[in-house]
């Protein structure tokens, strides 16, 4: 009986720019048409978009000169204004509702034979001052979503790294070296297994390499990146 008067009250809003929606957990249809959706053709080791097909077995250059340690890279939308305003609500805003709207685009992405998700970490103070990690948040509504089982406490961040913004890639590849570890209670639940490791957004790479990295020298069979959206532009902020 109080749908209707919450529905006047509270009503429903775009995830993107915060227009009413007829329904929760969606885009206005301005905000749904300038989402660009990323799938082949792609780099078959990283999956960076290609505007032409180049064939099945076709690499980036930045690929052939430094392959990465992980499987892959599928994000659920190219970086722009509305995936960035979803990126930084959930992030700053504790919009964390916007997790499972994430996760719901992202799922096309997780392989079905996933063994395991797990987040990229947060230090512990930039935890407590923001009160969750927005990946925990994505990572808890896909395995909801798919049954794939996830770890959140698998993968930890053994000190404080800076800013990455501004750095570019050979920046960010310093600041993150020896960043990561696998929890000790946690390596035998990551050996061996196909992991898939789950990100709001994947940038110049170097977060989520040296977080692969970390899996496969614990023992991962493989660790496929899935992210929210993915900036295009590997020295970009």
């Amino acid at each position: 009986m109080l749908a209707p008067v919450i529905g006047f009250a509270l009503p429903p809003r775009c995830a993107g720019c915060g227009a009413i929606t007829a329904a929760d957990h969606r885009f206005c249809a301005p905000c749904w048409q300038s989402l660009r959706f990323i799938g082949p053709p792609w780099c078959a080791t990283c999956q960076t978009p290609f505007a032409f097909d180049e064939g099945a077995d076709a690499r980036c250059a930045a690929c052939l000169a430094d392959p990465p340690r992980h499987a892959g890279v599928k994000a659920a939308v190219a970086y722009g204004d509305v995936a960035r305003n979803v990126a930084l609500r959930l992030k700053y805003g504790r919009r964390t509702a916007l997790a499972t709207i994430a996760a719901g685009l992202m799922l096309r992405h997780l392989p079905s034979d996933a063994d395991v998700l797990v987040p990229v970490p947060l230090h512990r103070w930039r935890i407590w001052s923001r009160g969750y990690n927005q990946a925990g948040l994505i990572a808890a509504a896909l395995s909801q979503a798919s049954g794939t089982p996830v770890l959140t406490d698998a993968l930890v961040r053994t000190r404080r790294t800076r800013v990455l913004k501004g750095l570019g890639a050979a920046g960010r590849r310093r600041a993150v070296r020896g960043a990561f570890a696998v929890a000790p209670m946690r390596k035998a639940a990551i050996a061996g297994r196909r992991v898939v490791l789950v990100d709001d957004v994947y940038t110049s790479g170097a977060t989520a390499d040296a977080c692969a990295a970390t899996l496969r020298t614990a023992g991962a069979a493989s660790v496929l990146v899935v992210c929210w959206a993915r900036v295009l532009d590997r020295d970009a902020d």
